[in-house]
């Protein structure tokens, strides 16, 4: 074998590689739902008493919890039929949001603060719905999408110097960060991960899921 047939060999393997590589990263950014291990898992864990609640049931029966990055493609796969589900069940079904930023996806965590920023002047529900119906305008992003996130603030009328200090506050990301290690507490492994009922869900079609829900609206 020449010298030259060796390196073109080479050059071969390493362009297979690459592209191997690159189907895998394609391929688990489009799993529709993450994994969990174990079982029922702990509701003090689960939810705590400042999770995000976007809906409350008040008889407290049914609760559905939702681990997210706002950045995650399937999450927003997922997100309309989660509005759907929560339209539904209305008044029925107590559906909670937990931040679980991915570290690959450069501005998850960012977007989590920002979320967490519009929380704390009452807008949570609007900045989670701009984020993940425009995340197209903002994800796989090297820079840090901080004016866009200002842009939907503004949108949503917030108090512009407030929510930059909120963005900014380590108290904040403190707060991102604490959901991300109860996420892991209790077995998650990527998003998104829902539970219901303390129960980790492996399927999420809006079919099998409107069956679980009944069941435990029943039961």
């Amino acid at each position: 074998m020449t010298r030259n047939t060796r390196l073109t060999l080479a050059a071969v393997v390493a362009l297979i590689l690459v592209m191997v590589g690159v189907l895998a990263m394609n391929r688990r950014d489009a799993i529709p739902s993450a994994k969990t291990t174990g079982g029922a898992v702990e509701p003090a864990v689960l939810v705590r008493e400042d999770s995000h609640r976007l809906t409350s049931a008040p008889d407290g029966r049914v609760t559905l919890v939702e681990f997210l990055d706002f950045e995650c493609g399937p999450c927003a796969a997922a997100y309309p039929t989660v509005k759907e589900i929560l339209a539904d069940y209305e008044g029925q079904i107590t559906f909670v949001v937990r931040y679980f930023p991915i570290s690959s996806h450069p501005n998850a965590e960012l977007a989590a603060r920002a979320a967490e920023s519009a929380a704390n002047q009452d807008r949570f529900a609007e900045m989670y719905q701009l984020l993940f119906e425009n995340q197209n305008a903002w994800s796989r992003q090297d820079e840090p999408q901080t004016e866009v996130f200002l842009g939907y603030a503004r949108t949503l009328g917030l108090d512009i110097d407030r929510f930059q200090r909120d963005l900014d506050d380590p108290a904040t990301a403190a707060r991102v960060a604490k959901d991300r290690t109860d996420g892991e507490a209790v077995g998650v492994q990527g998003t998104p991960t829902f539970f219901l009922n303390g129960e980790p869900l492996s399927d999420l079609r809006k079919d099998d899921l409107t069956t679980m829900i009944d069941a435990a609206l029943a039961g």
